[in-house]
């Protein structure tokens, strides 16, 4: 599975300032806010948070493209991005146990100079994945 999704928005505009937000392909995916900086940071993770709950139950949509969007007046058509592994980062930190073997001499080298498993062990699937 690709950890970046893009889908189009739709921002629109309120008549006393202000955009509402909504995905043409995520009906129950609404947001607003008091500008478009604010409206997109919302689209943002109000999509993040549909996606997620879309990706548990296996029902991601496919994206409709923006050239067959129909787009009332006072409307106007973003695509926003949503990065799940970033999303996991900020919301995931739950800690999961892992049951590993390594040579003795090495977990004694190891315990003697105080060495957290844990913390060597994240650093280097970090390094390894290319996450930072």
């Amino acid at each position: 599975m690709n950890d970046k999704f893009f889908y189009p928005a739709l921002f629109h505009k309120e008549d006393g300032g202000g955009f509402w937000v909504s995905f043409p392909d995520i009906p129950e995916c609404l947001t607003q806010g008091i500008d478009m900086s604010q409206a997109y940071e919302m689209a943002v993770d109000a999509l993040g948070l549909a996606l997620a709950d879309r990706i548990k139950e296996n029902n991601v949509p496919v994206p409709t493209s923006i050239d067959s969007l129909m787009i009332a007046e006072n409307s106007y058509p973003v695509i926003i991005e949503f990065d799940l592994l970033e999303y996991k980062k900020k919301h995931s930190s739950r800690a999961v146990k892992k049951t590993l073997t390594i040579p003795e001499w090495l977990n004694d080298e190891a315990t003697k100079k105080g060495i957290n498993f844990s913390a060597v062990l994240q650093e280097a699937l970090k390094a390894h994945l290319g996450i930072t």
